[in-house]
């Protein structure tokens, strides 16, 4: 269980881009500790550049952003197509790099960490697969081990980007009643999601981002037809040219 009620994440006039153009404008607001938010928009709409920018792998532009705990405590898991299938790297050795803000990328496993390797690989019905190699693995099979991997991280903040794509029924299902049980621990959860079913009946808290802020609140008020045009027409009115403090039109 987590006890502290300081994992926030407040960002101020928040401007994020890759060379200088500008991927998210202008962003202000909280997702408040222990919450559990969607981010939903078109392709292009910066997501998953957001959740770079909160895990500490992009800096801003503009504004800030700021949390309330120490970003060890921070746990991202990035889209499976980042990740290099090839790699040969066994299960628990991928899950193992949960824990390399304790012991270091060159530390040993001890006994316990090597336990709830296999503790989390039974969680996420993985059984075994300690010491099969990542390339060997289906989608599902992989999604799973990288959210054993959070698993081990405990961490208080989980940025997930598109954990569900591609991936089958069941996985998403077993998945999903992970996160639901990480949210009654007081986490919180930030989740890059298209499945908008998934976002309605799971989440609490949706944020509709189209470079700009669309909407952001409570799903039963923020989720509707009205703000999901809005957000395609402000895709589709995008300068991908502008400076880096333009608004889109």
């Amino acid at each position: 269980m987590i006890q502290s009620r300081a994992g926030f994440v407040e960002l101020r006039d928040l401007t994020l881009g890759y060379d200088r153009h500008p991927a998210v404008h202008h962003l202000s607001g909280c997702f408040e500790a222990g919450s559990l938010t969607a981010v939903i928009g078109p392709n292009g709409a910066g997501k998953s550049t957001l959740l770079k920018a909160i895990a500490g792998t992009l800096k801003p532009i503009g504004g800030s952003l700021s949390m309330g705990l120490d970003p060890a405590r921070l746990a991202y898991l990035p889209q499976l197509a980042e990740l290099d299938r090839d790699f040969p790297i066994s299960v628990e050795d991928l899950i193992g790099t949960g824990f390399w803000r304790e012991i270091g990328p060159f530390g040993q496993y001890s006994r316990k960490d090597r336990s709830q390797i296999t503790d989390a690989l039974a969680k996420v019905g993985l059984s075994g697969f300690n010491k099969r190699l990542l390339g060997t693995l289906s989608g599902g099979q992989l999604q799973r081990v990288m959210f054993a991997r959070l698993m081990v991280q405990d961490a208080e903040v989980i940025l997930i980007d598109e954990p569900f794509a591609a991936i089958d029924t069941k996985t998403v299902s077993d998945l999903m009643e992970l996160v639901r049980q990480w949210h009654k621990e007081g986490r919180t959860i930030i989740a890059v999601l298209h499945d908008m079913g998934l976002v309605a009946e799971f989440f609490s808290e949706c944020l509709i981002l189209a470079r700009e802020c669309v909407a952001w609140g409570p799903t039963e008020h923020v989720l509707n037809s009205d703000n999901l045009s809005k957000a395609r027409a402000m895709i589709e009115a995008n300068d991908p040219h502008a400076d880096e403090c333009e608004r889109a039109a």
